[in-house]
């Protein structure tokens, strides 16, 4: 792991980053806060490793497998850590560790095929498969290490090189996994920076940087972008959604309540594919907000350490702010709260789960995405209106349809506007899936062979057929 070197700036303690606990609000460590232009050294070491960790395919997968048992070996001081910082229950910080290892496994055993052209003209013709060079992955905090590991694991098997930037918000489990990766991989392989701006803005932009991931807001994506743009670096942008969960007339409300309940609150609604508005039909409007709020009125919240805690806090101010900024406008403008509505009366950025109805369809509430544990449950007369609603907004990356019927669920799911629908549950993946989303939800592909071919370029061998004698 890259390490830095002492410098001063605002709000640092002597050249460190200091990391909050969301459950305390209080800080609780620290973290190099390090300089953008010490990245020059640290991409020209990815550039030099990169020639031997291309080379070797079969190294890199046994390098890439034996990381993964590292990472799991490792869980027990991985999981606390990002609890510690992140705010997640700790049983979803384990989780999140495994997820990291299963992703390195997954994209330890792919490998690029080579693709012969056939067109008639009297020429062999084959697409092989080159590396890009060093890339860049920056990585938000509602989950510092399964995205990272989303970004790394096929930028690696790939045979590139990476540098990895955290959010400052949760910089401490990212660089224990970095610790934690060195012992497979070879140095410089992977090197993880951190700081605050504009370390990330330098790194999107490096001239060394050949492929920058990133997955946040939409303005700070477009950013990336332009960045990225100065040295032609491609780039893959997630960049949030506003996910529509569309009830049909034959829902059964009581057997869905709770799965789309944890679909829109679980990471305490901090996932970029969560459930963050449902339409349901006027006849069940009111059932489905009183299933809901009696799910936001039982759960436990807590800090994640704590055994009995489901739901923790918002992982830090400015988010909390902005959750409760959405939530007293929509109640402003004339929304009620059938459960929460609030922050909690307590240390650190608790807010409670929310239920909102009666919300304006033009509230930011509705039309944003408010990334935190606020729900607006809206009726609609038809399912023509409803379809309209869903997709009005500028984000399109998943939404849900719910019924007995799966047929007729599936042919109203074919309507949405975004990049994965999902039939009687939300937010699923599998690690072998696209993922992507449309309009302002992003750029390009990650998962499956779809993302690992996205850190590849094609390579076009031409020689002459063989003539028989």
């Amino acid at each position: 792991m890259a390490t830095s070197r002492a410098r001063h700036a605002p709000g640092t303690r002597n050249g460190r980053l200091a990391v909050l606990d969301p459950a305390t609000g209080a800080a609780f460590d620290d973290a190099p806060d390090q300089a953008p232009d010490e990245l020059d050294a640290l991409v020209d070491r990815a550039h030099a490793a990169w020639h031997g960790w291309r080379s070797d395919p079969a190294a890199r997968t046994t390098a890439l497998r034996a990381a993964a048992d590292a990472v799991e070996a490792a869980g027990a001081d991985l999981a606390p850590l990002l609890t510690r910082e992140q705010g997640k229950p700790l049983a979803e910080s384990h989780a999140e560790v495994a997820r990291t290892a299963a992703r390195l496994r997954y994209f330890a055993e792919l490998a690029p095929e080579r693709r012969p052209i056939t067109d008639g003209r009297p020429v062999r013709s084959e697409v092989r498969w080159r590396p890009l060079g060093p890339v860049a992955a920056i990585v938000p905090w509602n989950f510092p290490l399964q995205l990272a590991a989303a970004k790394f694991a096929p930028a690696l098997a790939a045979g590139n090189t990476m540098v990895l930037k955290p959010s400052p918000f949760t910089p401490l489990a990212t660089r224990l996994l970095g610790s934690v990766l060195s012992a497979a991989l070879p140095e410089d392989v992977l090197t993880v920076v951190t700081g605050r701006e504009p370390l990330g803005a330098r790194l999107a932009s490096h001239p060394g940087i050949r492929h920058v991931t990133f997955t946040g807001s939409v303005p700070t994506g477009r950013a990336v972008a332009a960045g990225a743009a100065a040295s032609l670096a491609q780039v893959t942008l997630e960049l949030g959604g506003n996910d529509a969960a569309i009830l049909l007339d034959d829902v059964d409300v009581p057997r869905i309540a709770e799965r789309l309940f944890w679909a829109a609150f679980r990471n305490c609604g901090q996932v970029c594919m969560a459930v963050k508005r449902v339409y349901a039909p006027t006849r069940l409007h009111s059932q489905v907000v009183e299933a809901l709020a009696q799910y936001a009125r039982t759960v436990v919240v807590g800090p994640g350490l704590d055994p009995g805690t489901q739901l923790g806090p918002v992982n830090n101010a400015p988010q909390l702010a902005r959750v409760e900024r959405y939530t007293t406008r929509a109640l402003a403008d004339g929304a009620r709260a059938a459960a929460g509505g609030h922050r909690l009366d307590r240390p650190g950025h608790f807010f409670a789960p929310t239920i909102l109805t009666d919300v304006p369809p033009g509230s930011p509430v509705v039309t944003e995405e408010q990334f935190g544990p606020v729900l607006p449950v809206l009726p609609y007369r038809s399912l023509d209106e409803a379809v309209e609603a869903a997709n009005a907004t500028g984000f399109g990356l998943g939404g849900s349809v719910w019924g007995t019927d799966p047929d007729r669920a599936e042919a109203v799911a074919e309507l949405l506007e975004c990049g994965t629908a999902w039939i009687n549950h939300h937010a699923e993946l599998s690690l072998a899936q696209p993922f992507a989303g449309i309009k302002d939800s992003g750029v390009g592909v990650a998962g499956g062979p779809w993302g690992f071919y996205g850190n590849l370029r094609p390579f076009v061998v031409h020689r002459p057929r063989e003539e028989s004698p």
